[in-house]
């Protein structure tokens, strides 16, 4: 493991340092985005432009996807191939619900497609499909045009499963059109059944690579999803996102040193490329990088990634102040520092998913606080942000916030001294939790939370199985790791309090002495002999 890890690291290196060089030699038009073939019957002189338009596409560089197919349909009026790219980069299928304007922006551009002509059926089924996602905006929820757009992609796919870019586009469509709930994650299995002989056959596409990381993102899936992971950043060094993907895979397998690499050489890519979508690429990257930091006991690193997004002058004043109230309350919550959880500020502007984040947080906070009146105030406040995002049912979900709804009533319970109705909650949002596929990627296990529970309560054994549990779903987490070490220690089962205890020194190898619990990780082990 230590081999590949050093690999991997090493290709992480690679993409950060040499990249820079090669682009220094090479033509800005042809950046390292892996090997893609697209061919449409356009003119001659733009095939190499629009293979590299898809190839931004299946990066998700959006913008610098646009710009190219923009640029071909200004130097190749009659290319209606030119329009369905610029229709696509206007809808990001895993991040966002495009808006009414985007929407008309996007079926205008469909529409010029298919008034110009595809010039083969293969191109007319693509356009067509792209057609069914943008069709009746105003009439069909997202969620019915995304699953509309799958179905057209599967028919594309299946009239020439030899047609990679129409396997790496149906994988893709199959998990945008995701139910929630999926039960036995029946989309993501779909699209990986499509994705790995692309993967296969073309060992260098872009697409085939990211959307396998995606579709492996839960704690289920993740370890098969580690070859992708290992591979992204190689193939596509010249995408911010291509190099930070990789840490979804890495943080679910709870590889923090690869995790830290990828999003590093990521931070560094994307501030290269602002006008190209960079500062979000940027931000998301150092999200992932402080919750890195915070579970390998990296607390002075994670609060200078604090730092730096107070000072970001790359971001607007309101993205900057709503970025950082979120890595405050990680923080906070992390460290189990239940003040600075409760004095949380709500940004001015701040999106309701924010707002509701930071009610959970508080409430969390003041019920360990003993502050019941307070705790209840706050679990009201995410009550009533949870009632207004179901009310835009087509843009969040089913059921915002209903794990953490559970999470913060068990917790409150806790603290007006209802032990049982607690305990009853917590599972409940654990078992919840699980049956969604597992905690986000960048979240606090419901498991935990039900161990840190069941500990309080004074039932070690019962706690050690909560944490163990969390552990399934999210390896080396710091606090999972220490609780289950805790939970051991008290309920007298010496060699599993052990063995945890030098898993959580392991994982912070090289790690200061500021955690208290890491220094009563070390302090243990002396005890019995093993420092």
């Amino acid at each position: 493991m230590q081999t590949r890890q050093g690999f991997a690291l090493w290709v992480l290196w690679a993409a950060l340092t040499l990249a820079p060089a090669a682009r220094a030699q090479t033509p800005p038009q042809t950046p390292r985005l892996g090997k893609v073939s697209f061919p449409v019957s356009c003119a001659p002189g733009v095939q190499e432009a629009f293979d590299r338009g898809v190839a931004w596409l299946h990066s998700f560089e959006f913008e610098e996807a646009e710009k190219v197919f923009r640029g071909i349909s200004r130097q190749d009026p009659p290319c209606a191939m030119a329009e369905w790219g610029i229709a696509m980069s206007l809808w990001h299928p895993l991040w966002e619900h495009p808006d009414a304007a985007t929407l008309r922006q996007g079926w205008e551009a469909v529409s010029q497609a298919e008034a110009l002509g595809g010039k083969t059926p293969r191109e007319r089924d693509y356009i067509a499909a792209a057609a069914a996602f943008y069709r009746d905006s105003a009439k069909l929820s997202h969620q019915e045009r995304a699953e509309a757009y799958s179905r057209a992609m599967q028919q594309v796919y299946e009239r020439d499963p030899q047609d990679l870019e129409a396997a790496a586009f149906y994988g893709l469509s199959l998990l945008a059109a995701e139910p929630s709930p999926d039960p036995g994650l029946a989309s993501r299995r779909k699209a990986a059944a499509v994705l790995e002989p692309v993967f296969a056959q073309n060992p260098e596409h872009p697409g085939a690579a990211h959307y396998l990381i995606h579709a492996y993102d839960v704690p289920e899936l993740a370890a098969q999803g580690l070859k992708a992971a290992r591979e992204y950043a190689r193939i596509a060094p010249a995408s911010p996102h291509a190099l930070h993907m990789p840490a979804h895979i890495f943080v679910r397998l709870g590889l923090w040193q690869e995790a830290i690499a990828s999003n590093l050489a990521s931070e560094t890519a994307a501030l290269k490329v602002l006008e190209m979508g960079g500062a979000g690429h940027a931000m998301h990257a150092l999200d992932f990088l402080h919750y890195a930091y915070l579970q390998s006991g990296q607390e002075d690193q994670a609060h200078a990634v604090m730092e730096k997004v107070a000072h970001a002058d790359w971001m607007n004043s309101q993205d900057r102040a709503a970025n950082l109230a979120d890595l405050e309350k990680r923080y906070a919550l992390e460290t189990h520092d239940w003040k600075q959880a409760e004095a949380l500020e709500t940004p001015a502007g701040a999106g309701l998913r924010l707002q509701g984040a930071l009610h959970w947080a508080r409430t969390l906070a003041d019920a360990r606080l003993g502050k019941t009146a307070a705790a209840r105030k706050e679990l009201q406040g995410l009550e009533a942000v949870r009632l207004k995002l179901a009310a835009a049912h087509d843009r969040y979900g089913p059921d915002p916030f209903g794990v953490e709804l559970q999470e913060a009533a068990g917790w409150v319970a806790q603290a007006e001294g209802k032990e049982q109705e607690a305990a009853r909650a917590m599972r409940a949002a654990a078992k919840e939790e699980e049956t969604r596929g597992g905690p986000n990627v960048l979240g606090i296990p419901a498991g935990e939370l039900l161990g840190d529970l069941l500990l309080e309560q004074g039932q070690p054994g019962e706690a050690l199985a909560a944490y163990e549990s969390a552990l399934k779903q999210s390896p080396n987490r710091f606090d999972s790791l220490y609780g289950a070490a805790r939970a051991a220690e008290l309920a007298g089962q010496k060699q599993e309090a052990r063995r945890y205890y030098q898993q959580l020194v392991n994982t912070c190898a090289g790690a200061s002495e500021g955690r208290p619990e890491l220094r009563q990780a070390r302090a243990y082990l002396k005890s019995i002999g093993m420092d």
